[in-house]
């Protein structure tokens, strides 16, 4: 009984991994292609650019607020067939926007949409990931995100550059339409809990927001920074450049994140996060210096693949750490927390890269955006010292 209680690899296990591939491939498609679309079609500045990825994440953030509550009462549901519906509609609206300001309006709507969905996905899946395989497990599901977030602008941008914007909207909504039936055989039948972490939980991190959260959050909204830079802006920097197809940044991004990730996944398990997070926050600095310094299709790919062993290893760490901090009960709210702080870090970078952009171009742009992750490795580095100089104390103290 022992082995089929540690199976990883169940069918609701690949279908709800497919399910948030599928919603994240959508978002991305339409994500890293409006800020072509738009500059082309409403002559809009990096500024107007990058209020299209700031308005969708503020939306999403507001809406997982109410998903995460929802999803502790149970109505998993209700948040993923809400959001699919409202998702759908507005991806369908997007052909009758004729003005720049209903566009903005509609990206909101949908952001709403995404964070009802997104957040029921990944705490439906910990509840089916056995236990002592959770940074494996979440690794896996991650990497469903990660690819999703790297083939999904390469899609996106073929389809609007060979079709137009019109054919991508179809295709978009084709596929949020696959998710339906996915759904339906998830939501069909209640997935049971698995046991508690091994981990003890007082009474303060059952009930409430739990504190343990703020760290991996904030280090999570940080690495996000640089990829909202990345999604923005890659294909106008490849115009400021010469480099055609800039996009398949995207693509060298993804091939990084397939390797790592099922080491990253068995080595947070074996050894913690200390094992992922200096590494991985040196490599992403490697692949955005790199990138800020390079006027070629080769060093495009380099970086690209740099920056993807990093961000491959970073993500799924943040993810599980936070999924293990919390009660069961509770991995609703983490799931939000770190699919907020993802889209938030999204936002902020697109916002303030997108006026550094402004005034230095691209290139520099995506140098200052390394200081972000730099900023992440400070701040870990003291948590860590702090952590550990706490546990000194507490031994000595026995």
């Amino acid at each position: 009984m022992q082995p089929e209680k540690n199976r990883l690899w169940t069918k609701e296990f690949i279908i709800l991994t497919l399910c948030n591939f599928l919603l994240f491939l959508q978002l991305h498609m339409i994500i890293s292609t409006l800020p072509t679309y738009v500059q082309g079609e409403f002559k809009a500045s990096s500024f107007q650019v990058s209020l299209f990825t700031t308005l969708f994440a503020l939306s999403a953030i507001a809406a997982r607020l109410y998903s995460a509550k929802q999803l502790e009462k149970g109505n998993r549901n209700k948040m993923i067939y809400l959001g699919i519906v409202i998702i759908l509609l507005v991806t369908l609206g997007y052909y009758f926007a004729a003005v720049m300001g209903v566009l903005l309006v509609m990206r909101m709507i949908f952001g709403i949409g995404f964070g009802l969905s997104s957040t029921a996905f990944p705490t439906m899946a910990t509840d089916v990931i056995p236990v002592k395989r959770m940074g494996e497990g979440m690794g896996y599901f991650g990497l469903s995100t990660s690819l999703a977030m790297s083939i999904g602008p390469v899609i996106g941008l073929a389809i609007l550059n060979s079709l137009g914007f019109t054919v991508l909207t179809w295709a978009t909504a084709l596929v949020i339409l696959i998710i339906a039936p996915l759904s339906y055989i998830l939501t069909s039948k209640s997935p049971k809990s698995k046991e508690a972490f091994e981990s003890p939980f007082t009474d303060e991190t059952k009930k409430g927001f739990n504190k343990a959260l703020i760290i991996p959050s904030v280090l999570n909204m940080l690495l996000a920074v640089t990829y909202g830079g990345i999604v923005s802006f890659i294909a106008l920097f490849g115009k400021e450049n010469g480099i055609d197809n800039a996009a398949l940044f995207f693509l060298f991004n993804a091939l990084a994140i397939l390797i790592v990730r099922p080491f990253a996944g068995r080595i947070y398990d074996t050894k913690g996060h200390l094992a992922l997070v200096i590494p991985g926050s040196i490599l992403v600095i490697a692949g955005l210096v790199l990138l800020s310094n390079i006027s070629s299709t080769a060093g495009l790919f380099v970086s690209a693949f740099l920056f993807g062993l990093g961000y491959g290893a970073l993500q799924p760490s943040f993810q599980t750490w936070m999924i293990q901090v919390v009660s069961p009960a509770q991995r609703g709210l983490a799931n939000g927390m770190f699919l907020n702080t993802l889209d938030f870090g999204i936002a902020l970078g697109s916002l303030v890269l997108g006026v550094i952009a402004t005034f230095t171009g691209y290139n520099l742009m995506f140098r200052y955006s390394a200081l972000f992750v730099l900023l992440l490795l400070i701040i870990y580095l003291v948590h860590m010292s702090k952590a550990r100089r706490t546990k000194m104390n507490e031994t000595t103290s026995m």
